[in-house]
């Protein structure tokens, strides 16, 4: 059974930092890609990045550059850092595996 555990959120004023990370476990994932979503109060569930298992990443435009996803295959960890976060990066970040999501990890940024 596949299961996802996000953590490392928190609230962190605007230009700081935060580095998210999803546990995955039930099997391996080093031929699977792995994604970042977030979801803001009273607004859908949008993609954030994504890392692909032959090494390519993707990113929403509003984090590109501040954002960088990376990934343990031999933990089974995908990880998300977060640079420079502004009030609007506030939002439930939700980590994407194989269709299955985790139970999210609030990160709040003040102004």
């Amino acid at each position: 059974q596949v299961q996802l555990v996000e953590s490392g959120g928190g609230l962190v004023q605007a230009g700081g930092s935060l580095r998210l990370a999803c546990a995955a476990s039930g099997r391996s994932f080093s031929d699977t890609n792995m994604a970042w979503y977030r979801q803001a109060p009273g607004k859908p569930r949008e993609f954030v990045a994504i890392s692909g298992y032959l090494g390519t990443t993707l990113y929403l435009n509003a984090v590109k550059g501040r954002f960088t996803v990376s990934r343990d295959n031999n933990t089974n960890t995908l990880y998300l850092q977060m640079n420079n976060l502004k009030p609007e990066d506030t939002a439930r970040y939700y980590c994407n595996v194989l269709g299955l999501w985790g139970q999210g990890a609030q990160v709040t940024v003040s102004s």
